[in-house]
């Protein structure tokens, strides 16, 4: 069937963009999913849900496209990849960035784990890093899947300024003079040090007459 939108008890209308061609099964599980625990969802965030941002639903190909691949479940129309929920306001919630709030995330997660049989996002197989994946496919005992890792919020790194000047701190202009005898001092210093070793130097090489020595007195016994 195609479903182009999912009516809400207050009689508002989702629209699904584009229409998402599905099984019956699988959008009733959809429009449930909507009704029951998106909008209450939305609700909480001061507007109501307008619009599912539908990546892909129907395509006869294999899974992940790979050529020769297994059936994917697109192929049966048994599955619909999201990318957003957009609200009347006019915002836009993308389920996989990092910048919305982790918990509204985590809440789509929980939702969407106990309603579909698989659930794949960010983290899953590197095929799903910027979309939602959710099907309703049949496995032995009823098993799941549900591998959608809900990353932290990326870090807001603050822009490095120079640190405030201490209270404690003379004047700029005082600073400036103080700095600007410091070479002089250091040149001052350096002569001391250098006539201080040419006081005590040894003679140069060129100098070869022997050194003076005392005359003996003749003592007599």
């Amino acid at each position: 069937m195609r479903l182009e939108a999912v009516v809400l008890p207050d009689k508002r209308r989702v629209s699904v963009k584009p229409a998402a061609i599905l099984r019956c099964p699988m959008a009733s599980a959809i429009a449930a999913w909507i009704r029951t625990d998106v909008a209450p969802l939305a609700a909480s965030l001061g507007s109501v849900i307008s619009d599912l941002d539908n990546f892909d639903s129907f395509e006869c190909r294999g899974r992940n496209r790979m050529v020769g691949g297994r059936l994917s479940e697109h192929g049966r129309a048994n599955a619909i990849d999201i990318r957003a929920l957009k609200l009347a306001s006019g915002r836009s919630i993308s389920l996989v960035d990092r910048t919305v709030s982790r918990s509204l995330r985590e809440s789509v997660l929980h939702s969407a784990c106990a309603r579909f049989s698989t659930v794949l996002g960010p983290g899953s197989d590197g095929y799903h890093e910027d979309h939602i994946h959710l099907d309703l496919m049949e496995r032995r005992n009823n098993y799941k899947i549900c591998q959608w890792d809900v990353w932290e919020p990326l870090p807001q790194i603050a822009p490095l300024l120079p640190a405030e000047r201490p209270d404690e701190a003379p004047p700029r202009e005082v600073a400036d003079k103080s700095d600007a005898t410091k070479p002089n001092a250091a040149k001052s210093e350096a002569a001391k040090s250098d006539a201080a070793r040419s006081d005590t130097s040894e003679p140069e090489a060129g100098d070869t007459s022997p050194p003076a020595k005392k005359r003996r007195q003749n003592r007599r016994f």
